[in-house]
């Protein structure tokens, strides 16, 4: 029988907010870059990054709204209280915006699209 958990991890203040805007920041043009130069080494891109973010937050690097969430529901060491997910969403948005802004900067233009199939003439 699955018992709910919420977790008890206290996570809040502008310092752990700002780390989260960061991590996901960097997340996307980590995707988007390996998606123009490798795109089967995604996953691993993803996971070294995640790796690396939750190392260099202070928070241990939750990047996306769905993992901060799911994070709340499980009363462990990388958990956060229910009642300080509100402060880590708006900083993961705001680092999503700054990405998607950055992303032709850094990439040069729209991303190429993907291949794969027959080639249409």
């Amino acid at each position: 029988m699955l018992v709910p958990q919420f977790a008890t991890k206290i996570r809040t203040g502008p310092g752990q907010w700002l780390g989260e805007g960061v991590a996901t920041f960097g997340l996307l043009p980590t995707i988007l870059g390996t998606l123009r130069s490798r795109p089967a080494c995604v996953p691993a891109s993803v996971a070294l990054y995640i790796t690396a973010a939750y190392r260099f937050t202070s928070g241990t690097s939750f990047a996306n709204p769905a993992i901060t969430i799911a994070r709340s529901l499980s009363d462990s060491f990388a958990g956060i209280a229910p009642a300080n997910v509100p402060g880590f969403v708006p900083a993961q948005v705001c680092g999503a915006l700054l990405a998607h802004y950055a992303a032709p900067a850094l990439f040069g233009g729209a991303p190429a699209p993907a291949t794969g199939g027959t080639p249409t003439a």
